[in-house]
């Protein structure tokens, strides 16, 4: 067999490998947090905005508190069980809803960039080079503050954050394809330049895409829970990880569990989809084929 074929069926076989153990536990903890994002309705023994003032800062069963309340009540008397299944929903949600804007965006323009290059290429990746170099943090902050908040702003403000990573990687690889074979083929074929980007050069960069799907989706995860955190994310009455991780502050050393319990499902997300984004990429880029 010569090199040339030998490196597919490497790539091949890298693919289909089965995962680490690490691996295998990230995507079951994944499983369970979208389960739970999907069934927080049917899983959640209250309402996640009833408030009960005289049963306020109860303790989790584990400290010994009633069966009532599995994980305890905020400071209103809240459910934290029934507000943490909740929460799970509106931050997976958001956050997903937040990466999936960015990709498309990042991908539509890059694939622009790629396809009418000139002043208008050098345009766009312009505006990637400005993009990468603010501080996201602060002009997210920025707007919302100056523009006042609302859902739909919001998750406008977290699917711009990360698109000019998209917009590289799909430049970059729909040049590189762009000049094989069989692409240089098509379009001498009389197929126009978008009907070639979308229908050939998409699909084989496609993988490249995903990959960084993965990598970013936890840093949305993270932008959306430190702005909800700071009071300019998602507002009462609706709750996400990030508001309820700023709710509890102020009681770390009376109630800690009110902050521990969601940075913990945090931290398990973020860590969680970045050991999936990792393996993924070992599999999935045929430059790190051994």
């Amino acid at each position: 067999m010569t090199q040339a074929n030998a490196a597919p069926a490497v790539i091949a076989q890298r693919r289909w490998k089965r995962p680490p153990v690490l691996v295998l536990v990230s995507i079951a903890a994944i499983g369970l947090l979208v389960l739970i994002a999907v069934f927080a309705d049917l899983l959640a023994p209250y309402g996640y905005r009833d408030q009960a003032l005289l049963n306020r800062l109860a303790a989790p069963v584990f400290l010994g508190g009633s069966w009532d309340h599995v994980l305890g009540t905020d400071q209103l008397g809240r459910d934290l069980l029934s507000r943490l299944l909740y929460a799970i929903r509106f931050s997976l949600s958001i956050a997903f809803l937040g990466t999936i804007i960015g990709a498309i965006l990042g991908t539509f323009l890059g694939l622009l960039a790629a396809s009418l290059r000139g002043w208008t290429g050098e345009a766009i990746m312009m505006m990637v080079d400005v993009q990468a170099s603010l501080p996201f943090m602060i002009l997210a902050l920025a707007v919302l503050a100056f523009f006042g908040n609302n859902l739909t702003l919001f998750v406008l403000v977290i699917g711009i954050n990360g698109w000019e990573v998209y917009a590289r990687l799909a430049r970059g690889a729909a040049l590189s394809v762009r000049e094989r074979g069989y692409a240089q083929a098509i379009y001498a074929f009389g197929a126009s330049e978008w009907r070639l980007y979308l229908r050939h050069v998409l699909p084989n960069i496609a993988a490249v895409l995903i990959v960084q799907f993965t990598l970013n989706f936890p840093q949305t995860i993270l932008l959306e829970t430190s702005l909800s955190f700071l009071g300019l994310g998602v507002q009462p009455p609706l709750t996400s990880l990030g508001q309820m991780l700023g709710d509890g502050r102020n009681y770390l050393l009376t109630a800690w569990w009110m902050a521990v319990l969601p940075g913990a499902v945090t931290f398990i997300a973020t860590l969680s989809v970045s050991l999936i984004g990792d393996w993924l990429r070992d599999r999935l880029d045929p430059t790190l084929a051994d």
